[in-house]
């Protein structure tokens, strides 16, 4: 990633309040970049956008993605060179209660956001983040690549998979005539500081720790390729920077995983988090009828390392240690800004 890239370049990201795009919005601040972030308001406790103060770094529009009046005049006025979408109901076990609602942000809000980018003549590239689970998962053991079929049996997977088939559509019918290079980018399990949403692995656990109580597992054996966050945000910051370099060669679909020692069993991801918290970090295995979820989802991301040079600077157990470390800052009562922006300077400085 090259930070003169970024300096003073105009940036729009929806979804600044959510769990990532508060990170996101971080790093492009520091970066020098000149930010407009366009989402919902916070929701639920400890949002990381209010304990970070994420306001205070980038100019915050709240409004819903399904406004695209409100939506086009934000982009009109931001006149973002490049447009990051993350904005989106993110969670499987909640798409099965809010289905529509789900289908509606995240299909009909990423045709709003490529809509009002095409009322722009400043954009020169778009990102829009998907997910892993796009893939028609056939619970195999070896990693999908970017050209496997789609597909989603959970309302959320299948959302996204739309979103994909959406954000090809809208590349080739309009926005690759104007010169707006278009991709989307796939992620899988991401940890971090200030996730907080429910029916999460490390949110669950540090809020059992918190509650002097043992963490309830759901789905100890479900195999997922875990990294921080850290890692495929620079991989969207990389991808938008060869989008504007290499439009012709960026464009598509990439997937952002970890490499094989991050793909790990949840039980070992709690057992790595109890060992990096310390006293009074335990867990049990209690079965719950739920929907069903998949439990293995391995991703190809050979394509991004090659192409794009993008490397993981931190590996798995570094990334325990960093989540470990922000949360017990949050239980100490520590400046979550502070923590924050050190964990970001720290790592994005560390070698390749």
């Amino acid at each position: 990633m090259n930070p003169s890239f970024w300096h003073r370049r105009r940036v729009l990201v929806t979804g600044h309040t959510g769990f990532k795009g508060s990170w996101l919005s971080l790093i492009l601040d520091r970066l020098g970049a000149i930010v407009t972030g366009y989402s919902l308001a916070p929701h639920g406790d400890h949002s990381l956008f209010e304990s970070a103060r994420v306001d205070r770094h980038i100019n915050s529009v709240i409004a819903d993605i399904q406004d695209l009046d409100t939506l086009r005049r934000t982009v009109g006025a931001a006149q973002p060179e490049v447009v990051i979408h993350l904005a989106a109901q993110s969670l499987v076990l909640t798409s099965y209660k809010v289905p529509v609602e789900t289908f509606s942000t995240n299909v009909i809000g990423t045709a709003n956001v490529l809509e009002a980018t095409r009322a722009t003549d400043t954009t020169r590239a778009v990102v829009v983040v998907t997910t892993d689970k796009v893939y028609r998962n056939r619970e195999w053991l070896w990693p999908y690549r970017e050209n496997d079929e789609l597909g989603g049996r959970d309302p959320y997977s299948a959302s996204k998979a739309c979103a994909e088939l959406v954000t090809s559509s809208y590349r080739e019918s309009f926005l690759a005539e104007r010169g707006v290079a278009v991709a989307s980018a796939r992620a899988g399990n991401v940890i971090g500081g200030g996730d907080w949403s429910a029916d999460r692995v490390v949110p669950d656990f540090v809020r059992a720790v918190l509650d002097k109580r043992p963490m309830t597992v759901r789905n100890p054996g479900s195999v997922r390729p875990w990294q921080h966050l850290l890692e495929p945000l620079e991989g969207y910051l990389e991808l938008a920077e060869r989008l504007i370099t290499e439009p012709k060669h960026a464009q598509g679909a990439w997937n952002f995983g970890p490499m094989p020692e991050a793909i790990r069993p949840v039980r070992q991801l709690v057992d790595d988090l109890a060992a990096a918290w310390g006293e009074g970090a335990t867990w049990k295995h209690e079965p719950v009828e739920q929907p069903h979820e998949a439990s293995t989802l391995l991703l190809d991301s050979t394509r991004a390392r090659q192409e794009l040079g993008w490397t993981q600077r931190l590996g798995y157990l570094r990334g325990v240690h960093l989540v470990a470390e922000w949360y017990k800052g949050f239980a100490k009562g520590d400046d979550l800004e502070a923590t924050t922006l050190a964990q970001i300077d720290s790592e994005m400085s560390r070698p390749g």
